[in-house]
């Protein structure tokens, strides 16, 4: 294993030169003022639109991939799909806890997808400040792989006992901590203002509806940074990478909610994947973090890491619509609670 702890940032990443850096974000930044601008009129979502905008933000990631690729040959252009497809299964499971938000706050039909770009922008923001964490870490502990790993296998072990408790998810916006914070700091108005966060009444300024639920959204995307960015790093070192892979899987989540709306509830055995896949990949960083104490310790290719990911999501999508194939039309098994 390479002595992190001696590398510089520049060194660090093969791939982000500090240009490719700044055209990187700057474009980031355009997708995500894109999306407002689409957004900036409050509209039901129609499956047209949504696909159209789901295609375009696959074939975007994935011709990036083929520049990876082509510019730096097959094991970064391999890391670099790998991590996309980690990220992007991870996304799944963060528009099922958008969904619940959206049904707990009772969310309007229109202004779904400006809560859902809210979280996106978010997620961005918090993502960056992990990876950039992360890198540090890389950089100075020499530890940190077997940090990581524990972190993947202790959120896997999270994952897997709450998909065997066999309750149905639910959210009581009553008893989110981050809900309880804002009531004590402003009033809260019952009805929402369109996309407006706040409102006069009564001559003071009061919270709507909308900034609960957007709050609400960005404290779940904390926890799932915590997640995201170690399962990457354990596909590949790169900083850039990472944030290429993150960038990508979240800037699609809009589009991708409106598609997978109806599916989502049929995926019932999605999170037993995702805690298989986590737990594979912090086994993958334990033999890292080893291989560089002991040499004879063996290592996972990430070529190796590809396949069992792809045949994880195969398999637990083929169950899922399997145990799900009588289930009526309509039918989502989210509960919500809202009082």
């Amino acid at each position: 294993m390479t002595e992190l702890s001696y590398l510089s940032a520049a060194e660090l990443s093969t791939v982000g030169t500090p240009a490719l850096w700044a055209v990187t974000i700057a474009g980031v930044l355009a997708l995500l003022v894109l999306d407002f601008l689409v957004t900036r009129r409050p509209h039901e979502v129609s499956l047209k639109e949504a696909l159209g905008w789901s295609a375009f933000y696959v074939a975007l990631p994935l011709a990036f991939g083929v520049w990876v690729w082509s510019r730096y040959g097959s094991e970064l252009g391999v890391q670099y799909l790998t991590g996309y497809l980690v990220e992007k299964s991870l996304s799944v499971d963060n528009l099922f806890v958008f969904m619940l938000l959206l049904a707990a706050f009772a969310v309007p039909a229109v202004l779904a997808q400006r809560v859902l770009l809210y979280g996106i922008a978010g997620a961005l923001v918090l993502r960056a400040v992990f990876i950039a964490l992360g890198a540090a870490a890389l950089q100075t502990l020499d530890f940190a792989f077997l940090l990581f790993a524990i972190i993947l296998i202790v959120t896997a072990v999270k994952l897997l006992r709450d998909a065997l408790s066999g309750h149905e998810q639910e959210v009581d916006i009553n008893k989110m901590r981050s809900v309880k914070v804002l009531r004590r700091v402003m009033p809260v108005v019952d009805e929402y203002q369109g996309t407006r966060m706040t409102v006069r009444q009564n001559g003071r300024r009061a919270l709507t509806p909308l900034a609960l639920v957007v709050v609400a959204v960005f404290a779940t995307d904390v926890v799932f940074a915590v997640d995201s960015v170690p399962a990457v790093y354990g596909i590949t070192e790169d900083p850039y990478l990472v944030f290429a892979t993150n960038a990508f899987a979240l800037l699609g989540l809009r589009a991708l909610y409106f598609v997978l709306h109806a599916a989502l509830s049929r995926l019932v055995h999605l999170s037993y994947g995702l805690a298989v896949i986590l737990a594979f990949i912090g086994v993958k960083l334990g033999l890292h973090w080893a291989h560089g104490i002991w040499p004879g310790v063996p290592q996972i290719p990430t070529l190796a890491s590809l396949g069992v990911i792809i045949g994880i999501l195969v398999v637990v999508t083929l169950t899922s619509l399997r145990a799900t194939r009588d289930r009526e039309p309509g039918d989502t098994g989210v509960v919500a609670e809202r009082h």
